[in-house]
């Protein structure tokens, strides 16, 4: 079983952490890993950085940036999780565009992405028709997971489709911007969480973008089976450094 299946099977609200690999230096990848799963994280997206991030905010940006001048490419990366399977058991999901894929050869990345255990992708850019119609038999044979992203303004009908052909979580964002912080949600987002939890769709949903603390993961674990903090864990990193992993995931979950 997929290690994205067995983690919803929890009976708990799940905390997923995303971070840009090869930031805040280049070697950091792979103990910022084993960090968050010490630590209480239940999954993790390892952001492959991208020279044109465009659903990210200015943070993960900039991370992105400062990554891609540290070095990191896909080969980078792969090359620096061919044993993270040997010290980490949570779900490992890749973040990326669909650009590197390509470049890599999509077989050939999943294919790498299946031996060196990776779990699932997520490609904010890859219409959901195009991956149905032409990749999702190579994802399905490598056993990955692609999770879809919907917005507050998914239609019914998309929603449905998206729910149709996922396999794992569907990937909720708060709202329409890109991805940063904010210090709570207020009642259209409330609203929005709770239009799609009434829907009642067989996959189950985990909410992202605007969560950076213990109240907004709260609110969002309340009407989702989880939640995601990429941008404030950027943040954090970036002011006290990789070693002080265990107080942020602590005042995530206090």
């Amino acid at each position: 079983m997929n290690r994205i299946h067995q983690k919803l099977q929890e009976n708990k609200k799940l905390l997923s952490i995303y971070f840009t690999a090869g930031y805040p230096t280049i070697n950091d990848t792979v103990s910022i890993i084993q960090d968050l799963e010490k630590n209480g994280v239940d999954m993790i997206e390892i952001g492959l950085p991208f020279s044109d991030p465009l659903a990210d905010g200015p943070t993960i940006q900039a991370s992105s940036t400062q990554a891609l001048k540290n070095g990191m490419t896909t080969e980078v990366l792969f090359d620096q999780l061919k044993d993270i399977r040997k010290s980490v058991n949570i779900p490992l999901i890749i973040m990326g565009y669909f650009n590197p894929m390509l470049q890599y050869g999509v077989e050939a990345f999943c294919k790498k992405c299946q031996e060196i255990g990776i779990d699932g992708l997520i490609i904010p850019d890859l219409p959901v028709d195009e991956y149905h119609d032409e990749y999702k038999a190579i994802f399905d044979k490598y056993g990955l997971i692609n999770v879809f992203l919907i917005t507050p303004q998914t239609s019914v009908e998309r929603i449905n489709f998206i729910d149709s052909i996922s396999n794992g979580f569907i990937y909720m964002v708060s709202s329409a911007s890109v991805t940063g912080s904010q210090s709570g949600f207020g009642d259209e987002q409330t609203n929005y969480f709770k239009r799609i939890a009434d829907m009642n769709l067989k996959n189950p949903q985990v909410i992202g973008f605007g969560i950076s603390d213990n109240k907004t993961f709260t609110q969002a674990t309340n009407y989702a089976k989880g939640a995601i903090i990429g941008s404030a864990f950027i943040k954090h990193v970036t002011n006290e450094g990789i070693n002080t992993i265990n107080t942020f995931v602590k005042s995530i979950l206090e």
